[in-house]
């Protein structure tokens, strides 16, 4: 008789832990539930390897992207000896042999092949799905895998669909597609698969106890039916079901045996597929929705940014000097360019000057130029910025900034459309238009004498004023995942998305830097994001306070049980002019004070 034998697990310390007995010809290893030795560890794959009884010996195999290391050398496929060493991501296990093995099994001659069929099949699969995450070709080929092994005459996938199963697939032994005339199956069986979420196997359907007055079985007279529920990480997607007409060729308990291993790690690699097929399809939504929402490099959908958009509509056109106001990140400049990029001045130059970023001394040049010799360090005679707008459009950004000696002259330079370079007596017309910008209410600041009121009224013919981040609703979410899906692909990362909780604290955080603030915690995120998904954490957004949602009947009370406590601190505790304030009964006001002692809280008075 030969000997059983058992994974180990080590512990850290180098004891011994919990033993796994290997009593199947085939053992799945993972950190998935269905696994038949299921490990918890970091980089513990959710169907990691395998083990499989070859003749006399046991050989371990590496499963999908699974990293398998015997005795510190990586293997794919390894034959195991007494004392081997296995590591699995972070678990270390010994394989011990010694206990004695369970007689009774089917010959190995036959077992074996069995278990190579199965297993050509599930590497066959494996491979498809590496090159396709089409649903419709992965159910086929599922079936026609299991159909092979099993021997049935046909087979159908079904998918649990609005609570209700549903047939996506149904193939039979030579691999072709069945009509829906040709859908003969037992619902009962499918029920009974689905609510106990256990394998149902039928090898004589006209005679079986249980279903044999079933209608299904009566009318399409089955003879042998096995069913596989399709669960991956403890979520039943649906169920593999195998039907068979000759009584000569009727499933046995090895039949589901196979199936049921087939079925383990086929659901692991559909439920992958549709995973990706949802966020395939995710993404192409988003796609379009900010198709339809992108106003040039702008993204909005808010009353207020529909609002500013059919304003850059109508003044693009023109050459009428436009003041863009808005907290510090909303935007300002994209704006300014997408009033550059409608014009007629499309084709001429865009040149930013940041008048708070520039010393003051170095202003007059910068913005007019200067003539060689004007001053030290004039080499050459140089153009400012105004001639390097000429024909196209110049942004004034943060003009607010600028100080009130050289506001004097960029009105003289706007309403002549003429400069003089500093150190020359000549002055040059120029052919430009003036967009400017500001995160300061610039007629608070001409009150305070710190912006001349003639200039402000020149810059100020029309007004584009851009809501911060905070008060754009929606916007933020939709403007989130733009900048998600940009960084993702310009970083290379493949498929991310927001988890739920990231989400809501997107929409709770004020973004005081708004729209640039946002855009810097993506970028980031993108970066330390892992397994596809941002986390609040990842934005560092993870002490944002995320409210419980309440029924509505529970938020009233909870805005009502305050309200009556801070009348109640109004009127000093007396209860009894609160109640007459309310309106209610006084016992009303001491069931809120019974309240809030239960949560600590309380009131004196009266």
């Amino acid at each position: 008789m030969s000997a059983a034998a058992a994974l180990v697990e080590i512990l850290p310390d180098d004891k011994a832990g919990i033993s796994h007995a290997l009593t199947k010809m085939v053992s799945s290893i993972g950190a998935d539930p269905d696994c038949d030795i299921r490990l918890a560890g970091k980089g513990v794959e959710p169907v990691h390897a395998q083990i499989r009884i070859d003749g006399g010996s046991f050989v371990i195999e590496a499963v999908g992207d699974g990293r398998v290391v015997v005795n510190g050398r990586r293997a794919e496929r390894r034959s195991l000896a007494s004392e081997d060493l296995i590591d699995l991501g972070s678990k270390r296990l010994r394989f011990a042999i010694g206990v004695p093995e369970v007689t009774g099994r089917r010959p190995p001659d036959v077992k074996k092949s069995a278990m190579v069929t199965t297993l050509r099949s599930l590497v066959e699969f494996s491979e498809l799905l590496m090159r396709n995450y089409d649903i419709e070709t992965i159910m086929e080929s599922m079936l026609d895998g299991v159909i092979g092994i099993t021997q049935a005459d046909r087979g159908f996938v079904l998918l649990v669909e609005k609570g209700e199963p549903q047939v996506r697939a149904a193939r039979n032994m030579e691999r072709s597609r069945l009509d829906r005339h040709q859908h003969a199956l037992s619902d009962s069986i499918v029920r009974k698969v689905l609510a106990s979420r256990e394998p149902v196997i039928v090898s004589d359907a006209l005679h079986d106890r249980e279903f044999s007055q079933s209608e299904s079985v009566v009318d399409f007279k089955l003879c042998s039916v096995l069913c596989v529920p399709l669960l991956a990480r403890g979520n039943l997607l649906g169920a593999i079901y195998l039907g068979n007409d000759n009584v000569v060729n009727l499933f046995t308990h090895e039949s589901l045996e196979v199936a049921k291993i087939f079925a383990g790690q086929a659901a692991l690699m559909l439920r992958n597929a549709l995973l990706v097929n949802d966020l395939q399809f995710s993404n192409a939504n988003l796609t379009q929705q900010l198709v339809r929402l992108q106003f040039g490099d702008l993204i909005g959908s808010c009353d207020s940014m529909l609002q500013v958009f059919r304003k850059v509509d109508k003044i693009a056109s023109t050459d009428i000097s436009v003041l863009i106001q808005g907290e510090t990140g909303t935007g300002k400049e994209l704006i300014a360019n997408e009033i550059h990029r409608r014009s007629n001045r499309a084709r001429g130059p865009f040149i930013v000057v940041n008048c708070g970023a520039i010393p003051e001394n170095l202003l007059e040049s910068e913005f007019f130029g200067h003539m060689r010799g004007a001053f030290t360090g004039a080499v050459a005679t140089t153009n400012g910025k105004f001639q390097a707008a000429a024909g196209g459009t110049l942004f004034l950004d943060e003009v607010g900034e600028m100080p009130l000696n050289l506001q004097v002259k960029l009105l003289r330079a706007i309403e002549e459309r003429s400069v003089t370079r500093v150190g020359d007596t000549k002055s040059e017309k120029v052919d430009i238009r003036i967009v400017a910008a500001t995160n300061r209410n610039l007629q608070s600041e001409v009150k305070a004498g710190r912006f001349r009121e003639d200039l402000y009224y020149r810059l100020n013919v029309v007004t584009l004023g851009l809501p911060p981040l905070r008060e754009r609703g929606d916007d933020t979410v939709l403007v989130a995942r733009y900048l998600l899906q940009k960084y993702a692909n310009e970083m290379q990362q493949g498929s991310v998305q927001f988890s739920a909780e990231a989400l809501r604290a997107i929409r709770l955080y004020p973004w005081p830097g708004n729209i640039r603030e946002l855009e810097n915690r993506i970028r980031k995120a993108v970066v330390f994001s892992e397994g596809g998904v941002v986390t609040a954490g990842d934005l560092d957004l993870a002490d944002i306070h995320l409210d419980t949602i309440l029924e509505l009947a529970d938020a009233k009370e909870e805005f009502a049980r305050g309200y009556v406590s801070r009348v109640l601190r109004l009127n000093a505790g007396n209860r009894t002019k609160t109640a007459k304030d309310l309106g209610v009964d006084v016992r009303t006001i001491f069931r809120y004070l019974e309240k809030g002692r239960g949560d600590g809280e309380g009131e004196q008075g009266d």
